[in-house]
C-alpha cells in the first residue's frame, strides 16, 4: 500500500509540475489581460471583427495549435494576431526607422483549461518606449494614440463579436 501511495503522489507532484497544469504568470509591466467567459474561436473571431471594426488590419498571425495537430500532438488554443496600419508605420519610420521592427503590435489569445479565453496584449506605448530618446514626444504620441486603438479594440473582442 506504501509503494502505491508513492505512486500516486509521484503521478499527482508530476501533473502538477506540467506547464498544462501551472497558472499562467502575465508580466505586469506594459501588459493589459483580460480572462474572458468566451471561448478560444469565438474570442479569436471577435478579436478580428474588432479590428476591422476600428479601423485597424489583421497583418499577421502565428500560433502552435494546428501545426501541432497535424503532428499528432493537442495543445489548447494559442494564436498571436499582429494587427497595424500603414498610416502609422509611415509616422513612426519618420521618427525612429529601428522601431519599425515592433511593428505589427500584437494580440495574444491563449484557450484556457476550463474552455475560456485570454485576451492579452503588450500596450503599445511600452513597446514603442525604447525608442523614446530618438522619436521623442511624437513616438510617444504614437504610442498613447495606439494604446486607446488596442484598448478599443479590445473592449468589442471581449463582447465576441467585434
Amino acid at each position: 500500500m506504501k509503494i502505491g501511495n508513492y505512486l500516486m503522489s509521484l503521478g499527482l507532484a508530476m501533473l502538477l509540475a506540467s506547464p498544462l497544469a501551472a497558472e499562467t504568470r502575465w508580466p505586469s509591466e506594459g501588459w493589459e489581460v483580460e480572462s474572458t467567459p468566451l471561448g478560444y474561436q469565438a474570442l479569436l473571431s471577435g478579436l478580428k471583427a474588432a479590428v476591422e471594426a476600428e479601423g485597424m488590419f489583421v497583418v499577421t498571425e502565428a500560433g502552435p495549435t494546428e501545426a501541432a495537430a497535424s503532428r499528432g500532438i493537442t495543445i489548447p488554443g494559442n494564436r498571436v494576431v499582429g494587427v497595424f496600419r500603414n498610416d502609422f508605420a509611415v509616422r513612426l519610420l519618420e521618427l525612429s526607422v529601428p522601431a519599425m521592427i515592433e511593428a505589427p503590435m500584437r494580440f495574444y489569445v491563449t484557450e484556457d483549461g476550463d474552455g475560456s479565453a485570454t485576451l492579452s496584449w503588450k500596450t503599445p506605448s511600452h513597446v514603442l518606449s525604447p525608442y523614446r530618446e530618438e522619436g521623442g514626444e511624437a513616438l510617444e504620441a504614437i504610442g498613447r494614440e495606439l494604446d486607446a486603438i488596442f484598448a478599443a479594440i479590445a473592449r468589442r473582442a471581449l463582447k465576441g463579436k467585434g
